[in-house]
């Protein structure tokens, strides 16, 4: 359920579609080569690769669906953790710790998705403007991802669930990096197409 309507949500979201793709071979190449800037290249690829299927999207729209995705995904941790915090028989400084941070960073990051989607639509005059915040904020986001792993050293949780917790802690780290990649080279691209005044 909770992927269909994802997917439901990018598909309102994205658009400006650029053409077709001919086979799911060259999606792979097209998205290679979109995604040879990020640090986790593999993931980057077939985390867009079933929104590319039939459809190119360009760089603006791929940067989208990651952070969108990204936006997904450390919700999804969020729940996990909370649940986790739920069925402790005691409290956990390490788990209260890192609620914070991911309710921190699922903040921060839905504030980037927010301000990704006002970019063009404010004018030329505010690009740089959102293009900080969306940097930094994506940017906070990945700290508190960071400060959440490190933390997770205290008593109390079981090795499954701590593995468990890191795990998804560690995908939402590379997803929002390549989506803060796949953003400035979206973002680098458009400046250099376009005389940008800072605001």
């Amino acid at each position: 359920m909770a992927q269909i309507a994802l997917s439901l949500f990018i598909s309102l979201t994205i658009f400006g579609f650029s053409g077709t793709v001919d086979s799911s071979s060259s999606a792979r190449a097209y998205l290679e080569a979109q995604c040879r800037t990020s640090v986790y290249r593999d993931l980057c690829v077939e985390t867009l690769l079933p929104y590319v299927s039939k459809t190119i999207l360009g760089p603006q729209q791929l940067a989208q669906v990651s952070l969108i995705v990204c936006l997904s995904k450390a919700k999804q941790t969020k729940e996990y953790v909370n649940m986790v915090a739920t069925h402790l028989n005691e409290s956990n400084q390490a788990i209260e710790e890192c609620l914070d941070h991911i309710n921190n960073g699922v903040n921060q990051i839905t504030l980037s998705v927010k301000e990704f989607q006002r970019m063009g639509i404010d004018g030329e005059e505010k690009f740089v403007l959102h293009e900080g915040n969306v940097q930094s904020w994506v940017s906070a986001g990945l700290t508190d991802v960071d400060m959440c792993i490190d933390g997770l050293l205290g008593d109390g949780i079981k090795g499954r669930e701590k593995a468990i917790i890191k795990a998804k802690f560690l995908n939402v780290k590379q997803l929002a990096s390549n989506s803060l990649s796949l953003f400035n080279r979206f973002a680098s691209r458009h400046r250099a197409s376009h005389i940008v005044k800072n605001p």
